[in-house]
């Protein structure tokens, strides 16, 4: 496929990784702060006065959740069509492996937080183990979207 210079799309693709790695920060502190405010954790009183809800931290740690699996699937599209328009063909490198890892991570991670409930023990701890291993796998993919990058640069 004969098309111009990509290099808008991979600003794309660093922007969403950037804002995806920002989400995913701010995923663990909201995360952090349910847990507090539920848990009754030493939370200091102006936390309790102002943002001492669940409801509230819930609603952010949704919102943030919702925009990092946006973006990921949104790094995922670029990825292929960027890869498949600049060599014809996927597999170049360890990063699509890195990339389809995190994805897989991700949605697990989403589809967890949906299943959250007293009845349902085993979905916070689910939740919790793969965002810990999330962590390692933004780091893989960072790295090896370091080299990818290198072969995009004039």
């Amino acid at each position: 496929m004969h098309l111009p210079s990509f290099l808008w799309l991979w600003k794309i693709a660093a922007w969403s990784m950037g804002l995806s790695t920002l989400a995913y920060l701010l995923l663990a502190v909201t995360g952090f702060w349910m847990w507090r405010v539920k848990n009754h954790q030493d939370v200091p009183h102006f936390v309790l006065s102002s943002w001492g809800t669940l409801r509230l931290w819930r609603s952010l740690h949704y919102t943030m959740g919702i925009s990092m699996v946006s973006l990921v699937l949104l790094l995922l599209a670029i990825g292929i069509v960027g890869t498949l328009g600049h060599f014809g063909s996927l597999g170049h490198s360890s990063h699509l492996w890195a990339g389809l890892a995190v994805v897989g991570l991700v949605l697990i991670s989403a589809f967890s937080a949906t299943q959250i409930s007293s009845r349902r023990s085993w979905a916070r701890t689910l939740h919790i183990s793969v965002n810990i291993i999330l962590f390692f796998g933004f780091t893989w993919v960072s790295l090896t979207g370091w080299s990818v990058v290198q072969k995009y640069l004039p």
